[in-house]
């Protein structure tokens, strides 16, 4: 049962019976969008506000509340009571209970799930590693809200095209090449890997301070790929190929995939097309030798979008409009996200005006998805400086002290190192998407490895202790349950946020935002500890054992579904 579409249908009747062929009446999916949660339990579990209808029926709230309240008679789903201008409905908590637990165990897992995405296609870039760079601690957001954000449209029926829009393209490529063949050896590169082409791009900036003319040397070679020199591109490649190869445990560790791989360079010979379509409709314009699109900045807010440097080379910008083309060409999709920090906002910005004034609709379906950056003890993290937090140190460290954890609390868990792999990984997760996406997350030792409080730990620990309430019910006689057990404040709650999990699953899809559902399921599982303090599960009386079993069985498959779509795993044992 979906509690608010139930509601709005009564409503819906009551409008129509009371008011008939009036004009500009929201409809029955209006009406459950408008449906509140009142701030205290005394004035009901959900509310109408009638001030809406004011205008369309020339009447004040009060007495449109008065005149639905009077029309509804809907006990067996709730009583509604007019509160000043609010129709308020008090949820019948038998059937409620019934309703919720059926629709929920028949759907199991797949609770929440939709359709409403078949046929659909959603692109997302997210991740976006930079070749020769190791995976550090600032491209968590982007990786995880990507991930999680491709978990819940698939959820809701939406084919998915997750890219990795690699950083394969730049003068840093060029340095790295003159970095490696002054101070490198290839026995070094291949034994330590991506830590050793760091040291090396760190080196060329510190000696480049000293020595300015590196920056020429490093043009130099970045201008032989270009123009497909062997010795470079074969030095570019290798370098491309272990960074893969270094990122891969991470990824793994992680459970992230992707659909393409397809970075910068891939659309460097595809910049041209764009370059002559912008001629073609006379979009170019010439603004101190580069050439640039103009945005009408008093109109936009914007400057001009540089398409082609001085020296008649493409950047990011052209890359980006070559690769949007591609994309909707190749997968046709309904909505292309690109889950990059806020910073690049005015690039992001710039550039779908472009798409915009070259005529595209589709324009509309590109989305920045912005998030706020990750700092480490106070300081931004900066490759050429060396100021950086790898992530797989980070997710390590988390691991150990998971593992540390279980073998204090739990010496006897079987399966002790996977569980401290799906404990650790999930606490440095959770840190990450429990918060707004857009706020600024200054990284800390502390925080990310606390156990205690709403933590990924404190989540996985409730669908352990569901699962293991379970286990002491298999065997036993099955019974009719009596829903009457469940009448309680404490089981009401649970089942209030059982029934809005659906809800909070669409929320989190239309304004991408993970962090709804993490902190759905941590109140779900507030909930349902506070529920299994006050109530024993397993009780002598089969009918009340029944429905507090059932009800813990929904509560176990809507954890573990949460927990999925924003890319935790659910241990069964802790």
């Amino acid at each position: 049962m979906d509690t608010k579409q139930s509601l709005a249908n009564v409503i819906t009747e009551a409008i129509e019976a009371c008011y008939p062929g009036v004009d500009g009446l929201p409809d029955a999916s209006a009406i459950a969008d408008m449906l509140e949660i009142p701030p205290q339990k005394e004035m009901g579990d959900y509310a109408f506000p009638c001030f809406k209808l004011s205008r369309a029926l020339h009447m004040g709230p009060p007495q449109i509340a008065g005149n639905l309240a009077g029309a509804i008679s809907a006990g067996h789903l709730c009583e509604a009571e007019q509160q000043g201008g609010y129709l308020n409905f008090f949820l019948n908590r038998d059937n409620f209970a019934r309703e919720t637990l059926e629709t929920v165990l028949s759907a199991g897992e797949n609770y929440g799930a939709g359709q409403e995405g078949a046929g659909k296609t959603i692109c997302l870039d997210y991740s976006s590693i930079n070749i020769a760079k190791r995976f550090h601690i600032g491209h968590l957001s982007t990786t995880m809200l990507g991930h999680s954000l491709a978990r819940i449209y698939r959820f809701l029926g939406y084919k998915t095209v997750s890219i990795n829009h690699l950083g394969d393209w730049g003068t840093q490529f060029g340095k790295l090449i003159y970095a490696y063949k002054t101070w490198g050896s290839r026995e070094e590169v291949e034994a330590k890997g991506v830590p050793e082409l760091t040291r090396l791009y760190v080196k060329f900036h510190e000696e480049a301070e000293q020595h300015p003319e590196l920056e020429d040397e490093g043009r130099r070679w970045f201008k032989a790929i270009e123009d497909g020199n062997a010795e470079a591109l074969e030095l570019f490649n290798w370098f491309k190929e272990l960074t893969l190869r270094d990122a891969k445990p991470v990824y793994d560790l992680l459970g992230v995939q992707f659909d393409s791989y397809n970075g910068e360079s891939f659309y460097v010979d595809k910049t041209d097309r764009v370059v002559e379509e912008l001629r073609e409709k006379n979009l170019l314009t010439i603004s101190d030798g580069a050439s640039v699109v103009d945005l009408d900045e008093e109109k936009s807010g914007m400057p001009p979008c540089l398409i082609l440097k001085k020296d008649g080379t493409t950047i990011y910008a052209t890359r980006d409009i070559a690769a949007a083309l591609y994309r909707k060409e190749t997968y046709d999709f309904d909505k292309c996200l690109y889950v990059v920090a806020y910073q690049q906002d005015l690039h992001f910005r710039q550039w779908f005006k472009v798409i915009e004034k070259m005529g595209y609709p589709w324009y509309k379906d590109l989305v920045h998805v912005a998030f706020g950056m990750i700092s480490y003890e106070g300081q931004s993290l900066s490759t050429r400086k060396g100021h950086v937090l790898f992530l797989e140190d980070v997710l390590n460290m988390a691991i150990e002290k998971a593992r540390a954890i279980i073998e204090e609390k739990s010496p006897n868990l079987e399966n002790k190192d996977e569980v401290a792999r799906q404990v650790g990984v999930g606490a440095v997760v959770y840190a990450d998407l429990q918060n707004s996406r857009i706020k600024d997350i200054d990284f800390s030792w502390e925080r990310v490895l606390s156990f205690d409080g709403e933590t990924g730990p404190y989540v996985q620990y409730t669908h352990a202790r569901c699962c293991s309430a379970l286990r002491k019910a298999e065997g036993l006689e099955p019974a009719e349950p009596d829903y009457s057990a469940l009448s309680d404040d404490y089981a009401q709650e649970l089942l209030r946020q059982l029934s809005r999990f659906p809800e909070t699953v669409r929320e989190a899809a239309n304004r991408y935002e993970p962090s709804i559902i993490t902190r759905a399921v941590t109140e779900l599982c507030k909930a349902y500890n506070k529920f299994y303090y006050e109530n024993r599960i397993i009780v002598d009386e089969a009918p009340v054992r029944e429905a507090r079993i059932r009800l813990t069985k929904a509560v176990k498959d809507t954890i573990k579904t949460g927990l999925y779509l924003i890319g935790i795993e659910a241990p069964e044992r802790m």
